[in-house]
């Protein structure tokens, strides 16, 4: 469970695009679904865009995790900190994460627990 939080986060954390898109083409489904009450997306290329605009919206900023996260069959839930490295997160939330039949990211379902005003 804590390598695919990892994974996941790494993604986020990626500020190179072609790594980042390397990252996405390793964990993420081909047809993958992402929504969160700030955007919905489709696809790895629509996923890597949502990425960079977050990145470029929180310059410097690193996803972490906050709890170990819960898992069972091809599902997992847990919940991600934003903010300055090594600092308090700014922004946190939680996402569940469902798995394909080949054990990568097919649906992400996001929700903001603490945004800033």
């Amino acid at each position: 469970m804590s390598d695919l939080i990892d994974r996941y986060l790494a993604c986020w954390n990626e500020t190179d695009a072609d790594a980042r898109q390397a990252l996405i083409a390793e964990l993420w489904s081909p047809d993958l679904a992402y929504v969160d009450p700030m955007v919905e997306v489709t696809g790895g290329d629509q996923l890597d865009a949502t990425i960079a605009a977050v990145q470029a919206q929180f310059p410097g900023f690193v996803f972490t995790s906050v709890d170990g996260g819960d898992a069972h069959h091809d599902i997992a839930r847990f919940t991600w900190g934003l903010g300055p490295a090594g600092a308090e997160p700014i922004v946190v939330g939680f996402d569940v994460v469902v798995l394909d039949g080949d054990g990568r990211i097919d649906k992400v379902l996001g929700f903001l627990d603490r945004v800033p005003s």
